[in-house]
């Protein structure tokens, strides 16, 4: 069975306020566990899960760091917000060192106010070269998972107009997007050395591809999601995901190539998600034309149901999604809230499992 993980970025915030708080390195003391990491700033802290072959598994290992992280945030007097953005203004990031200071000198005014929270899907694979062609089937769909996870309608007291300000945050790095596509490894292996050699990345480590080859797993890594609302929401993403890739293997393995698609319309496809989420019109990669963005969701688990049933998960998706149509994106909960009622929504101790 295919493997998954799911690391999620969470804000640490003050409980009654919700404006960030500078503690991560008090709450990595109190987790004191390899589960709970630093993230860029101090005012971030990611939750990692184990590998998982289950849907069960991975909705108790969610549950379990979304709890340790929640308690060790409690001694530092401050709660982890499960929204993509910080609803109010920040106080001024500290100066940094080693790779995060790097990133700071190397794109300055792109990362000053840059607290983004997103939540990244590892889905194990056989191998890198396989791994490449699967990346190219994956671009069509990267918007509807992007849509389906909208949480960042805040930023600085104000409602930006988008589901998930993050992505447009996000956007604004060298090399963002939907990888372009890539005939094997080697061209892959080749496009992130040149990218590090013209200055606009760190090191082979970085891309800002929303999906991509990790640098550390044999596994692709989705990064197209905002931080997940709720424990239902990150198991949905996981689930999508790995169906994903599954469904892409079957192409590959059958010798079906997956489509370039053009750089123009992919961009679009994710704005479009970015600013109306499931809520209006998307862009359909495939065709280059419009199309409703809850059409495109349908679509999505139309495609990705025979390895949606390979694996059982297919009547927990359509749950999981009905959910969200339901009871709405992470980013209208919120606007429904409103900003001051932010803080207490996406605290993630009080987020049951689904």
């Amino acid at each position: 069975m295919t493997t998954m993980g799911v690391e999620e970025e969470f804000l640490l915030a003050h409980a009654e306020s919700g404006i960030a708080a500078p503690v991560a390195e008090d709450v990595l003391r109190a987790a004191a566990n390899d589960a709970v990491r630093r993230e860029l700033r101090e005012t971030q802290i990611e939750v990692t899960t184990g590998i998982c072959r289950t849907a069960a598994d991975l909705e108790d290992q969610l549950v379990a760091g979304r709890e340790l992280v929640a308690k060790a945030a409690a001694t530092a007097g401050a709660v982890p917000l499960a929204t993509g953005t910080p609803v109010w203004p920040s106080p001024p990031p500290s100066a940094s060192s080693g790779r995060a200071g790097a990133i700071d000198e190397r794109y300055r005014g792109v990362v000053d106010d840059y607290e983004a929270c997103g939540c990244h899907v590892h889905i194990g694979v056989p191998d890198r070269e396989q791994a490449v062609a699967v990346l190219n089937h994956l671009g069509p769909w990267l918007p509807s998972l992007l849509a389906l996870s909208v949480n960042s309608p805040f930023q600085s007291g104000r409602d930006t107009g988008y589901g998930s300000w993050r992505m447009v945050q996000q956007s604004r790095f060298p090399g963002s997007g939907v990888a372009p596509h890539f005939t094997d490894l080697g061209a892959y292996e080749g496009e992130v050395s040149r990218l590090v050699d013209c200055g606009v990345l760190i090191d082979s480590q970085m891309s800002f591809w929303l999906a991509r080859l990790s640098g550390k797993f044999p596994t692709i890594e989705f990064r197209v999601a905002d931080t997940a609302g709720t424990v239902g929401e990150a198991l949905l993403q996981a689930l999508l995901a790995r169906a994903l890739v599954g469904t892409a293997l079957s192409e590959v393995v059958a010798g079906r190539e997956a489509s370039a698609v053009s750089p123009q319309i992919a961009a679009a496809a994710v704005w479009a998600a970015a600013r109306y989420g499931l809520d209006g019109p998307g862009v359909d990669i495939r065709t280059g034309s419009p199309k409703a963005a809850a059409l495109l969701a349908a679509e999505l688990l139309v495609h990705v149901r025979p390895a949606l049933e390979e694996h059982g998960d297919l009547a927990l998706v359509k749950q999981l999604v009905e959910g969200v149509h339901h009871h709405g994106t992470g980013a209208r909960r919120q606007r429904e809230a409103g900003p001051a009622g932010v803080a207490r929504l996406m605290r993630v101790r009080e987020v049951t499992r689904r």
